[in-house]
Parts: C-alpha cells; structure tokens; sequence
C-alpha cells in the first residue's frame, strides 16, 4: 500500500561512514591544479552547453545567406536538441566504465571539427548535419559533474555541483545574446569559428586536469544505458529527483519557449531583438545556483526543492498577469528561473549521490529533465494557439503539479 514518506533521508547527500582500512592516497598530481579544478570545468561547462543553443538566435542570419526565410530554418535548432538528447543517452553513461579525461578529450575534439564543419556549411542540410554532432558531442558537462560530486568534500559537494550549474546556464544565456549579437556584428560563420575554437582549447584544457583513471570495462560498452531503468527503480530518492525535475524543467520551458509569442503580439508587440534580450532574466540562474549549493549543504536537498516548487508556484499566477503587466512579467521570470536552478542544484546532488554508479544515475535525471520539457513545450504550442497565454500558463501550473503530488508518496 502506498504512504507517506519522510524526506528527511534524502536532504543527506554526503558519504556513508565506512569501516576498514584506510584509503590510498590520492595522488600528487591532481593536488597540484586542484587550484584550476574547479573552474575550469566550470568554464569548459558554459562553453560547451552554449553550443546546444548556438544556431538559435542566428536563424534569421542564416536564413538571409541560404535564401531562405527564418521559418524555413527553424528545424535546424529542433535537430540540436534531439543531438544532445542522443548524447546524453549514448556517451554520458560511459563516465562510469571509461576513462573520463581520454573521453572529454575526444568529445571536445569533435564537437570541435563539427562547429568548423558548420561554419562552412554549403546548405541547411550541412549545417543541421554539422549540429546534430556537435550536440551529440556537447554532454561534456554532464561527464564533469559527476566527477565534481566524487571529489567535493562531503559538507560542500552541493556548492560545487551548483557551480558548474551556474556555468552551464551562463553557457546558455551567452548563446543567445552574446552569440547574437556577434553574428548581427560579423556574421553567423563567425559565432561558429569561435566556438570551435573555444571548445577545443578549454576541452583539452580541461580533460589535461582531471584525474588520471584507470578503469576495465567488465561488460558491453553501452551497459550503462541499458541499465539506466533499474538503476531508477532500485533508488526511490533518484526516482524522485527525476521527476521532480521533469515538472519544474516542463513548467519553465512551456513558458520560456512561449515567451516570444507573447511579447512580440498584443499587447507589447516587440521587435525580435528586444524580446530576445529578455534571455537576460536567465542572469539570475547563475546568481541563484551558488547560493542553493551553499543552501543544499546546510538545510538538505528536500527543503531546498519544496522551496523551489513554491516559487515556481507563486510565478506562474505572475505569468498569468504578465500577460497584461509587463511589470509582472519581469517579476515571474526572475522568479522561474530561481526556482528551476534552486531545484536543479538540489535534485542533481541528490541523483549524484544515492547510487554506486552516479554517470548512469545523472545520465537518467537529465534525461528525465529533458523529456518532460520537452513535452511541455510541445502542448504550450496549441495552448497558446487555443486559448492564448492563458492555455500557457495553465500547462505550466499542470506540470508543477504532477511533478509534485506524483512523488508525495512512494511504495
């Protein structure tokens, strides 16, 4: 019979006491750039995530040089995501069984030789070709925060899970105006070059710091993708954080993708430009994510995450008068995005920590993540044709709502 659980055993993160004989320890070398560890993963982190979202604000440029109409290219920002939901399934697993720093090393490599692929692109079939890869190559991040999470101190692990976090919204907010506003200034090839550039040096960069491993596969290759169902059934608290996740994520990105709607018709009827810069309110991720690491540390992942829902809770019926007010609409999106970090910071260091192989476990919590929004997004689209905002912000408050009373109890 189902009942009501306690969430106090989830809000510990840290490592079970082990009896026994001490631990080897750890090698000279990584004490050595320990100093650069951190943030350089935390830099490698936003620039590799900015790639997923490199080609989304360059459409209308990229439309003009193929002649054709940024209606007409908007597939090529859809192909990105399904390349980085493939990577996340196929290569973000193999953390686990393979040599993380050989791994990164590769990856970088060829999200790199994609991105210059990309660049010069004939056609849209090149570019989108040339996207998929780099997507599919851009789960270094989700490689990294698993070795964070092992190599963090027990009592400040969450604080820097949530700074690679804050890198990797930095990452995404960079990318639609940064990225913008360079290909408006020199053209979209431009952003491309760059980010190859970028994604090779702090790729290499980063794989030359990590921790020398040396790891024998036991099983296929791909086990960890196969093993990512039971590896959700047999943790009650990983299951939670997954769909937890999934209604916060689906919640933010039925609104976010929506936005733009919005605001360039009645009532405001902004230029694209204008309504692009309010990606600005995603700033307030990267202020949010160290201060629910420190939060996550000290009160414990459940606490933190009731707090996240709350926000998001209270957003949405701002959402809603944003409609009208533009006032409203600046408050609810600083408060979203808040609550979608706060919560990602606490469900992600959960997820890291109650298995015994944290790459398949996160691999299952992103992807988790990953799907309900983009499932949101899919039914805000006729939403918002049917019933307007309106229909938007009643799918968001929908998901909120399955994503917490589904997980108030457990068997």
């Amino acid at each position: 019979m189902p009942s009501t659980t306690r969430e106090e055993p989830e809000t510990t993160p840290g490592p079970r006491t082990v009896t026994g004989p001490p631990a080897p320890a750890a090698p000279a070398a990584p004490a050595r750039v320990s100093a650069l560890f951190l943030p350089l993963i935390t830099i490698c982190t936003a620039v590799t995530a900015a790639n997923i979202y490199l080609a989304a604000p360059l459409l209308p440029l990229i439309a003009r040089d193929f002649g054709s109409t940024a209606s007409g290219v908007a597939w090529i920002a859809s192909v990105a995501q399904f390349g980085y939901a493939a990577g996340l399934l196929f290569f973000a697993p193999l953390g686990d069984s393979v040599n993380r720093r050989r791994l990164v090393a590769v990856l970088a490599l060829v999200a790199t030789a994609a991105l210059t692929a990309g660049a010069a692109a004939a056609g849209t079939a090149a570019l989108a070709a040339a996207v998929l890869v780099a997507s599919a190559a851009t789960v270094v991040p989700q490689l990294l925060v698993p070795l964070v999470a092992e190599r963090a101190p027990a009592h400040r692990r969450a604080r820097h899970v949530a700074a690679v976090i804050g890198g990797l919204f930095t990452g995404i907010v960079a990318a639609r105006v940064v990225g913008g506003l360079i290909g408006q200034a020199f053209g979209w090839r431009v952003v491309f070059v760059g980010a190859a550039a970028l994604t090779a040096v702090l790729g290499l960069a980063t794989a030359a710091v990590l921790p020398a491993e040396r790891r024998r596969r036991t099983g296929p290759l791909f086990a960890g993708l196969v093993a990512l169902p039971s590896v959700v059934r047999r943790s009650p608290d990983l299951w939670r954080a997954c769909v937890r996740q999934a209604g916060m994520y689906g919640a933010w990105s039925a609104l976010w993708t929506s936005l733009a709607l919005l605001l360039t018709g009645r009532p405001y009827h902004l230029s694209t430009a204008s309504a692009g810069l309010f990606g600005l309110f995603g700033l307030a991720a990267s202020v949010v994510a160290p201060l629910a690491g420190g939060l996550v540390d000290r009160f414990g992942a459940a606490k933190v995450v009731r707090s996240a829902y709350l926000l998001a809770a209270v957003s949405v019926p701002l959402f809603w008068l944003g409609g009208r007010a533009m006032a409203a609409l600046c408050a609810a999106a600083v408060l979203v995005h808040a609550a979608l970090v706060a919560s990602h910071v606490a469900n992600q260091t959960l997820a890291l920590t109650t298995t015994s192989t944290p790459a398949t476990a996160n691999t299952a919590y992103v992807v988790a993540g990953f799907a309900g929004g983009a499932l949101a997004s899919a039914l805000a689209g006729p939403a918002f044709t049917h019933w307007g905002w309106s229909g938007v912000c009643a799918v968001a408050g929908v998901w909120l709502l399955l994503g917490w009373t589904t997980t108030a109890v457990r068997r």
